[in-house]
């Protein structure tokens, strides 16, 4: 009862709030302490006591109330971390602040005339005076909301365990504590376990939440040239030196991330116990990802010199964002280890099988993994070459062909599906992943693909097969990457199976039917990409691939009909006014709701020959028409350098 009594007085001070027809004065101390106090005591109940109609309500006809209540929300975040969090009341203010700006910002960065509220100075009457009466400076809203926010992730009995137990008269102060002591978890850099407190993470990641609304001021903006000429300001200066926490939050957010392990000991452990770390881990792994992004920085912040550097030509130790300069330093083997076997435990634990069903947690981050993979090889190139030599560099690959192919039909895992294909291709180019990828395919994980014994090289020729046979079509501008991916590793696969072979055979057939091949520009390309990879196999590895010269002898008509292509102009005429002639397509949107997703391979039907499925030519023909005629590139491939005999 006096939990719902809390409740109504809070929601009774947020109607004043809004409804009042004059400005509240910021002295009213007794009216604002309604906001923070005790009466609240989870986020949910905030959102659902401060409707989203009310706030832009009270944005558009009472925007003093509003603005004045964001600076008195940091006030009070700023004493709250300059006495520590010293006492119960003080703790509960803080985190009562933190959840109302995570439920405020939102809606003031979707107007654009409020996007620079928390940047702009003090008005003169609200600044603090001096005994001789004059006024002190103070920064922007927004620094020191960011400034608070990175000092009370390292406040003792707050958000992380003290160390130095003076008693209550004499607690650990949070300006003089050496931050780096009190790194969240042992791993990179740091040795020391801390002892786990569960009201510790629930109050990290609720800051951590609030530090992912400030930085998410960008996806409100219109996708304009103005857009990258104005950088995220937010994410500017957290990440620059202006922040004196950026080293023990960057190392606390790795090692938290990556020593997590969600499986633990025990059988349905997570339906038995409550994993405060969970949400934590996985809010660190999305604020890494948009930490390390270096967009946040424009040409405007670097000298005005013109032979300054861009941002984007900047390594890792010239760059101004510390958190990617740390990343790109980091260059101890134990530490890569320690990286590595947590890219390898959480992208593995969705493959999980166990005799009892449910019995391990799967985790559902792992979108954010792979991204943080794809910055860490590109920042630290010392960390790549560790992962490239390392014999765990497998325990990557079959999860990331594994998410490939559950993702390729689905239109929302585009993202995912280029990330996938980019680290493959970033791999692909180096000797050492050729040659692992001899080892044999032991471990059989759930996916929907034909059953063959061979190695992982098997494995993922078959995938990439199963992904342009069966795939969305949006997934076309990748053909390029993925072919390119197999000519990289050519040169190095010993034996491969009969049924990765009838499958290369059978993306030849495809893509050297004339109608395709002239159908556009560049289709010629992904035919060359094939011979490319037939040359070196045969060049380099003939001994070992009998499988693949059987396949290509009992297909020669394949390569007689691609070597007798008639390419005069008559013909070509010919193809071009048959395509002409088809029937306009109803629309685009139209092919992409059809419920088998085709793209230039008919998947219901089969082959007389070899079971392979067929081309669907009038589909593609149709698709090549309403595109243009051209399949866009994803990005600019490169070959592997091919191995001296």
């Amino acid at each position: 009862m006096g939990n719902t009594d809390s409740k109504v007085d809070f929601r009774v001070a947020v109607v004043q709030l809004t409804s009042r027809s004059q400005q509240i004065e910021p002295n009213d101390e007794s009216f604002w302490d309604q906001f923070w106090s005790d009466k609240i005591s989870s986020v949910q109940d905030i959102f659902a006591l401060v409707p989203a109609a009310e706030i832009r309500a009270l944005r558009e006809e009472l925007p003093s109330n509003l603005a004045t209540l964001c600076n008195k929300l940091v006030d009070r975040l700023q004493l709250a971390a300059e006495q520590s969090c010293q006492t119960q009341r003080d703790q509960t203010a803080a985190i009562n602040c933190v959840r109302l700006l995570t439920r405020l910002l939102p809606y003031i960065f979707e107007e654009p005339e409020w996007r620079g509220f928390f940047w702009s100075d003090i008005p003169t009457g609200q600044q603090q005076t001096t005994s001789n009466g004059e006024y002190v400076s103070k920064p922007p809203l927004a620094e020191r909301l960011l400034q608070t926010l990175a000092d009370l992730l390292f406040c003792p009995d707050f958000t992380v365990a003290s160390k130095k137990k003076k008693g209550p008269e004499n607690p650990e102060d949070i300006h003089t504590i050496d931050s780096c002591e009190y790194i969240w978890e042992a791993g990179v850099g740091f040795s020391q376990s801390p002892v786990h407190v569960p009201s510790n993470d629930r109050n990290r990641t609720e800051i951590l939440k609030l530090l992912l609304t400030c930085f998410s001021e960008t996806i409100y903006m219109t996708p304009t040239v103005e857009l990258h000429a104005h950088p995220n300001k937010w994410l500017t200066y957290f990440t620059s030196g202006h922040n004196r926490q950026t080293l023990p939050l960057f190392t606390s957010l790795i090692n938290i991330v990556f020593s997590y392990d969600p499986v633990g000991y025990l059988p349905y452990n997570y339906l038995l116990f409550t994993d405060t770390r969970e949400p934590l881990v996985e809010v660190a792994a999305q604020l890494l990802c948009i930490t390390l992004d270096n967009s946040s920085f424009s040409s405007n912040d670097q000298a005005s010199s013109p032979t300054s550097k861009t941002v984007s030509s900047l390594p890792g130790d010239d760059c101004p964002n510390l958190f990617i300069n740390y990343l790109s330093r980091i260059h101890r083997d134990d530490d890569f280890n320690i990286l590595l076997k947590g890219f390898c435990r959480l992208l593995n634990n969705p493959l999980i099988q166990t005799y009892l069903p449910g019995s391990c947690k799967k985790i559902g981050f792992y979108q954010e993994l792979l991204i943080l993979f794809w910055k860490f090889c590109d920042r630290n190139k010392k960390f790549l070459y560790y992962v490239l030599k390392s014999s765990e560099v497998l325990d990557l690959l079959v999860p990331i062909l594994y998410f490939l192919n559950d993702a390729r039909s689905d239109t929302s895992k585009i993202g995912l599906m280029h990330i996938g294909v980019f680290i493959l291709l970033l791999l692909s180019g180096e000797r050492n992943f050729g040659v692992r990828l001899n080892k044999p395919y032991v471990t059989r994980v759930p996916m929907d693909i034909p059953v063959f014994t061979g190695t992982h090289a098997d494995l993922l020729i078959i995938v990439f097969h199963k992904i342009i046979v069966s795939a969305h079509q949006r997934l076309q501008p990748l053909y390029d990457c993925l072919l390119t991916i197999i000519v990289n590793i050519s040169p190095y696969l010993k034996t491969l199976s009969m049924v990765s072979s009838n499958k290369l055979l059978h993306l030849l057939e495809a893509f050297s039917s004339p109608w395709f091949l002239l159908a556009a520009p560049d289709n010629h390309h992904l035919v060359f990409f094939l011979l490319e990879a037939f040359n070196n196999l045969i060049q380099y590895q003939f001994d070992g691939n009998a499988n693949l010269v059987y396949t290509i002898i009992r297909k020669r008509q394949v390569f007689f009909s691609l070597s007798n292509l008639a390419t005069d102009t008559q013909t070509i005429a010919k193809l071009s006014t048959k395509n002409s002639n088809l029937p306009p397509t109803s629309s685009k949107k139209s092919i992409d709701q059809s419920a088998n997703k085709q793209t230039i391979f008919q998947t219901n039907s089969k082959s007389t020959i070899d079971g392979e499925p067929q081309l669907n030519k009038e589909f593609s023909q149709q698709l090549n028409i309403s595109s243009g005629g051209v399949i866009p590139s994803a990005v600019t491939t490169t070959l592997a350098e091919t191995p001296c005999k």
